[in-house]
């Protein structure tokens, strides 16, 4: 499905559809990873951060671009989060393969059905990624005008 947005609460309404989605393609005993990529500027994070609000999460996302990776508790069960207790929020950008995975303990995320990770880009670290991500595509239109794809 490809979606044009044009400001965040058009962003917001992609997420949610993707999120209600997801509960029917999420892996059984897996964590459920959901890669994001997209050229700078396209609209990642702002997408993570439209999830993490319909999954109750008020504190403040931001892009781990330098720290690799937020982990966030999901702190209220909702249709679109069920068996999810956990957001982790990974930016490879600065890996160079999948080795670079192991600093974040990345077997044992993916080992937790619980978990609900959304990597932005999955490209960097592709040889450590599980066979049965899902994938979110952004493309930068013009200003203020992005494309969603999942």
């Amino acid at each position: 499905m490809k979606q044009e947005t044009k400001n965040l609460e058009e962003v917001r309404l992609v997420a949610l559809g993707f999120l209600k989605g997801l509960v029917e393609k999420a892996p059984k005993q897996t964590a459920t990873v959901v890669g994001l990529s997209g050229d700078l500027g396209s609209g990642k994070t702002a997408f993570v951060k439209c999830v993490a609000s319909i999954l109750g999460i008020s504190e403040v996302i931001t892009s781990p671009t330098f720290i690799l990776e937020k982990i966030y508790i999901i702190p209220r069960r909702t249709v679109e989060g069920e068996r999810f207790t956990k957001l982790i929020h990974i930016d490879a950008y600065r890996l160079e393969g999948g080795k670079e995975m192991s600093a974040l303990d990345w077997s044992a995320l993916l080992e937790d059905e619980h978990n609900l990770i959304f990597i932005e880009w999955p490209e960097q670290v592709a040889d450590a990624m599980p066979k049965d991500m899902m994938k979110v595509s952004f493309e930068y239109v013009r200003e203020g005008v992005r494309n969603i794809t999942y």
